[in-house]
């Protein structure tokens, strides 16, 4: 029996988007397929409403591919790497192997990274390059990048901040012009709905001149040469035609739906959870800084392997915590194309499981 999944990634799929997957290959050097490429990328720019300073591009392997190209192709002596859980440390641990000298601004898991404490690490220092976790998968809080940027971009105007959105890009409000942000970037097996193997990138012109002043950059990870191919609609390297067939399809579903109506679904849905988790339990994140994709629930003691054992007979998957949290929390993934009737039939399914009134 399939199990209908809700953890935080991957998220469901549906059969009109898997399936078109199921098309011939073309040759990644045709024109037809520049012509399916660029039409993606049109389609990406019009869904986040960018402006002509931002270029957007998709590279071929999971989100955690652009931490490598931040390190390799944005920073250049020095990089605040901001910490507030597990995915947030993979990037800073990331840009320190790749040779950068990297500083961390870390708080305690379940809170959210704040424009002030980062005004204050920045002062320090003379750093170049900003990265912080817009929405922590491993904790479900989500941090307010938007006033974080606008701090940076009013104080420290060198600095190109660069934002890790995989668990929210697609869900909730990410456009990089109201996130005051140089690079964001986010993974398709999340809120876009698809397999894992893409990422979206959306990337200031500003990025990408600085990226040309950075030596050693790789291959895979050459933020330049990534878009000088996109000049042609084309990818450096081979990439995934079938997915691109799939992300063609799921951007026209988004386009439909609208950015705006596509974010208040992703909210309504986490008000839903978060309502209930508060009534039966308590959310792990500090109150004001819960994720709007993924809600970390405080388990008080319940046993999670067991609900989640029962909700697989019901044909669904929920997530323990992650790491530290494995026995203290459990996490519901409501992102992708999930909607709030999906989530209140989850939902009453865990109160019959655990006679919660």
């Amino acid at each position: 029996m399939h199990k209908k999944l809700l953890i935080p990634g991957p998220t469901e799929v549906s059969k009109e988007v898997l399936q078109e997957q199921t098309q011939y290959l073309i040759g990644h050097r045709e024109k037809e397929f520049s012509t399916l490429y660029g039409g993606i990328t049109d389609k990406i720019a019009k869904y986040f409403q960018l402006p002509a300073e931002y270029k957007p591009t998709v590279t071929t392997g999971s989100g955690t591919l652009w931490f490598d190209i931040i390190g390799r192709s944005i920073v250049k002596e020095r990089a605040l790497a901001c910490v507030n859980g597990a995915f947030s440390q993979r990037c800073a641990q990331t840009l320190t192997s790749c040779g950068k000298q990297t500083d961390i601004l870390e708080v305690e898991m379940g809170k959210a990274i704040k424009p002030e404490m980062v005004a204050e690490k920045l002062a320090t220092a003379k750093y170049d390059t900003l990265t912080v976790c817009h929405n922590e998968t491993s904790t479900g809080v989500r941090s307010p990048i938007a006033e974080i940027g606008k701090m940076v971009k009013k104080e420290y105007p060198d600095v190109i901040f660069a934002v890790d959105a995989v668990s929210s890009m697609a869900g909730d409000k990410t456009m990089p012009q109201e996130m005051n942000c140089d690079i964001i970037f986010g993974s398709t097996q999340k809120c876009f709905a698809l397999p894992p193997g893409l990422a979206v990138g959306l990337v200031s012109d500003r990025a990408i001149e600085r990226a040309k002043t950075v030596p050693n950059r790789g291959a895979y990870t050459d933020l330049v040469d990534i878009f000088e191919f996109e000049k042609k609609h084309q990818t450096p390297f081979t990439p995934n035609v079938s997915l691109l067939y799939a992300l063609n399809k799921r951007m026209d579903l988004l386009l439909a739906e609208t950015y705006d109506r596509v974010y208040q679904r992703h909210l309504d849905m986490a008000k839903y959870t978060q309502a209930w988790a508060k009534k039966h339990f308590s959310m792990f994140p500090e109150a004001g800084y819960e994720s709007i994709t993924v809600s970390c629930i405080n388990s008080n003691g319940k046993d999670v392997n067991a609900l989640s054992q029962k909700l697989a007979e019901k044909g669904y998957l929920i997530s323990a915590g992650y790491g530290k949290l494995k026995d203290k929390t459990f996490r519901i993934g409501h992102m992708g194309e999930w909607t709030l009737d999906g989530i209140k039939d989850v939902i009453a399914n865990i109160d019959q499981i655990w006679g919660l009134q």
